[in-house]
């Protein structure tokens, strides 16, 4: 009988240094390969571009694979346990690092039943950073990037979206990204890294931009010319926010123009009449619309679509208006069953405490599964890991960098005006020149 022989990879762009990994593993044996899901990945980075089953398949025509699996988590120790392979192979490119702990535990576990770690030497000059580097300039197409959010709410336990108005707004969620503990008790711990997962396309950011107020006075051709600045440089999903969506009629021709740009979803809400910002500070409450108005919508929309990927997400205004939580629930589940994609709850209070009675009540009484998206503009203090916790599946941050953007601009004018020069203003708040030409 030959010996069992464990190798785990992504593999969502096969290089070389796969290749020579198992030709060296199936000199041992019988290569089993454990293949990382999307939910494996993406707890520690970005979600790879191919989904399981297509890099699954990829994995299987290598020649030398007797087997593919899937591996649900980054520990490798769930399948080393259930399979007991006589070896595990890996090149050596994790015996320091963030992975080093992970080898250790693959080499304590293997020892239990006589088990050894075999090692090639890491294939030189091959860097699977680099290569998701190099693709990411190439672009994107809209099927793959108008999928993208779907798979991402079936990865992860929250996706997390961030506001663009521009390119460069774009280009900043993009490529952001900062290190933080896997384990917030544990300071000194692992790491993981945390990035953006989707752009959010905000009406209010976008009139603002333009010095309009918001109302709908942008334009549906001119909202989309933004659409495509931020779509030429960028590849992560864009959720576009359609207000009323406008007539029933005029809907149907923005859900078509969005599922061809490649927009993955878009979010709009029961109001009706002259558009009033949810949070604005008035004693003017904008009325809501008729449920079976907005059900019709909801409707015709989905009859619009062309492909499976694209999502239409009702956005319910009842805690605005203050018809309240009962409100909310009769209207989401009307939504729900008209067709809606997901749910977006808004609220203006200062605390989640509404929104987290709503998305209870929502779970046992309307939906286990069906995505729930809320945007804690307002009672900013709740973190990611509660509202998770409760079953929210999309957090939206809707206006932050243009709200931080204003500001020092508004500053940097002013410095500029009481000095009579640019210097101070260049020192205090502004980025060399030669970086701003380097950006792009």
């Amino acid at each position: 009988m030959n010996k069992r022989v464990y190798v785990a990879m992504s593999a969502d762009i096969i290089h070389p240094g796969h290749l020579n990994i198992i030709k060296e593993a199936s000199k041992l044996g019988d290569v089993t390969v454990g293949v990382l899901t999307d939910a494996a990945i993406a707890s520690y980075k970005r979600l790879p571009y191919m989904d399981y089953e297509q890099r699954a398949a990829v994995v299987r025509a290598i020649k030398g694979v007797t087997e593919v699996i899937p591996q649900e988590q980054l520990d490798y120790i769930p399948n080393l346990l259930k399979l007991k392979p006589d070896y595990v192979v890996h090149g050596t490119d994790w015996r320091e690092g963030v992975q080093a702990k992970t080898r250790q535990r693959v080499i304590d576990t293997l020892a239990t039943w006589g088990g050894k770690l075999v090692e090639p030497e890491y294939t030189e000059g091959i860097s699977s950073t680099q290569l998701n580097k190099a693709i990411r300039e190439v672009g994107t197409t809209p099927d793959i990037r108008r999928r993208r959010l779907r798979r991402l709410l079936n990865a992860k336990p929250i996706v997390r979206v961030m506001e663009a108005h521009s390119g460069l707004s774009g280009l900043i969620v993009e490529n952001t990204s900062v290190m933080v503990p896997k384990d917030p008790a544990d300071p000194n711990g692992a790491k993981v890294k945390h990035e953006f997962d989707a752009m959010w396309l905000s009406s209010l950011t976008d009139s603002t931009l333009k010095g309009k107020p918001d109302n709908e006075s942008v334009d549906i051709t001119s909202r989309l010319r933004t659409v495509n600045d931020i779509l030429e440089v960028t590849t992560k999903p864009i959720i576009y926010d359609g207000d009323s969506g406008g007539l029933s009629e005029h809907f149907v021709f923005l859900v078509r123009s969005l599922e061809r740009l490649g927009v993955s979803a878009v979010i709009i809400e029961d109001k009706v009449g002259l558009k009033q910002n949810s949070l604005f500070e008035t004693g003017n409450v904008q009325k809501q619309a008729l449920i079976e108005d907005q059900c019709h919508k909801i409707k015709v929309g989905k009859q619009a679509q062309i492909t499976d990927d694209f999502m239409i997400i009702a956005r319910c205004e009842s805690l605005i208006t203050g018809a309240g939580e009962d409100d909310a629930i009769n209207r989401c589940r009307a939504y729900i069953e008209a067709g809606a994609d997901g749910i977006m709850i808004h609220s203006k209070a200062k605390t989640p405490d509404e929104i987290i009675s709503f998305v209870k009540r929502f779970r046992a009484e309307v939906s286990a599964d069906k995505p729930i998206v809320v945007v804690p503009s307002t009672y900013a203090q709740v973190t990611e890991s509660e509202l998770a916790a409760i079953g929210v599946n999309i957090v939206i941050y809707a206006n932050q960098l243009l709200r931080a953007a204003y500001p020092e601009m508004k500053r940097c004018a002013e410095r500029i005006l009481a000095c009579e020069r640019a210097q101070e203003a260049s020192a205090e708040f502004c980025m060399p020149i030669k970086d701003i030409i380097s950006l792009i």
